[in-house]
């Protein structure tokens, strides 16, 4: 999917919500136990639900790989059932993946060939060989870690050197220096970091900003636009335990078209 195509997706629906599939067995809804593959027929009625309302799908790949292959199988029927149904969604395999140059050529190999995502989150850590094999791909994204919006963030991310940049900095400097660009290339910045996101904007004004955080995490939506927002909007805002786990009664997926629906018009509103 290009970078017009997602304009063009954000402008036609009013929103800018990515929605987790951060799909955990023990949180189902009871009822759905019984189903011959519970975790496919959960995400399918969250899909089918909020599909109206976001332009994205993100699922995060530590929910399934820790039920093995079934839990694989699950995730890729989920995936052809979006590419079957819904073509517009951009759908982002949230990996977090980065190694040295020829493990990364398989990892995007699996990710964008294999599994047909459009985009996948990759850990800097490593530099460039481990970052430039994903930029490899014509229409595919890389979504790299920039400003975390977890605890442990600290421990690296603000690390400056001897100029006073600090290491978040200097990563999105490198990117830009590996090829990445506004058209194959977006950053993870996490909402609870919102203020961050005046500097982050000046350094990659024209990129799209994946932020999670929203909801459960308790940042702020009107933060994240007042910071963050760019003329074309340039944000992806990711949303999961606050929709999917929204309900856990027969009523799940209405619930969450609500939970959706509502941020949605929160979005609209800044847009």
């Amino acid at each position: 999917m290009t970078r017009n195509e997602l304009y063009a997706n954000i402008r036609r629906k009013k929103s800018f919500l990515c929605v987790g599939l951060d799909t955990d067995l023990r949180k189902l809804p009871e009822h759905l136990l019984s189903e011959e593959d519970p975790v496919f027929a959960f995400n399918k009625a969250i899909i089918d639900a909020t599909a109206d309302y976001c332009i994205a799908y993100k699922p995060n790949m530590a929910f399934y790989e820790c039920m093995g292959l079934n839990g694989l199988q699950s995730l890729y029927k989920t995936i052809d059932y979006i590419r079957a149904s819904y073509p517009d969604q951009f759908i982002i395999a949230d990996a977090k993946r980065g190694d040295i140059g020829n493990t990364s050529t398989m990892y995007a190999g699996s990710f964008f060939n294999g599994m047909n995502a459009d985009a996948v989150t990759v850990a800097p850590y490593m530099g460039q060989d481990s970052v430039t094999p994903f930029l490899g791909h014509e229409g595919r994204w890389v979504i790299l870690l920039a400003l975390t919006s977890n605890k442990g963030a600290d421990d690296f991310q603000y690390m400056q050197d001897a100029q006073g940049t600090p290491l978040y900095q200097k990563v999105l400097l490198k990117s830009l220096e590996w090829g990445g660009n506004p058209d194959n290339m977006m950053y993870v910045v996490g909402a609870t970091r919102a203020g961050m996101l005046t500097e982050i904007r000046r350094t990659v004004p024209d990129s799209f900003l994946l932020v999670p955080g929203i909801g459960a995490q308790g940042g702020s939506l009107a933060e994240v636009c007042r910071f963050g927002m760019n003329s074309n909007c340039g944000l992806i805002v990711n949303n999961s335990r606050a929709i999917i786990y929204a309900d856990k009664t027969e009523r799940f997926a209405e619930v969450a078209r609500i939970k959706a629906m509502e941020i949605q018009r929160e979005m609209e509103s800044f847009l």
